[in-house]
């Protein structure tokens, strides 16, 4: 939800480019899940399936995404940097990512949804 803004460095003028700034509320509120950011699925219902590959390891194991994330961030100096309620919001959001597609698998063909990446299979 942070990435509807921009900023610009003013002191150069119009000679200056977009920055993107990152607030942290990509995580944002555990128990709320805001669901208009899943419009790109939903709409187009495409997906490439090395992404969707990744998503589903993920989410059936071996390595949950929320516990590959919580490995991940325990070296930083700022550990914890997630709460544990954030941790649950990742594997539930990443259900509902899952059902968006499989709800345009029910209702497109699947050649229409997965787009396969020639090049992993060169």
């Amino acid at each position: 939800m942070d990435r509807h803004h921009y900023e610009t460095f003013t002191i150069f003028g119009n000679d200056t480019a977009p920055l993107h700034l990152d607030h942290g509320r990509g995580f944002g509120k555990a128990m709320h899940d805001e669901l208009s950011i899943l419009a790109p699925i939903y709409q187009c219902c495409i997906i490439r399936s090395s992404t969707l590959s990744q998503l589903l390891k993920f989410h059936n194991g071996p390595h949950h995404l929320s516990k590959l994330m919580k490995k991940s961030l325990s070296a930083d100096p700022l550990n914890p940097v997630l709460l544990e309620t954030h941790m649950v919001a990742i594997d539930r959001r990443l259900a509902i990512v899952l059902h968006t597609v499989r709800e345009c698998l029910r209702n497109h063909p699947i050649e229409d949804v997965i787009i396969y990446d020639t090049y992993l299979y060169e």
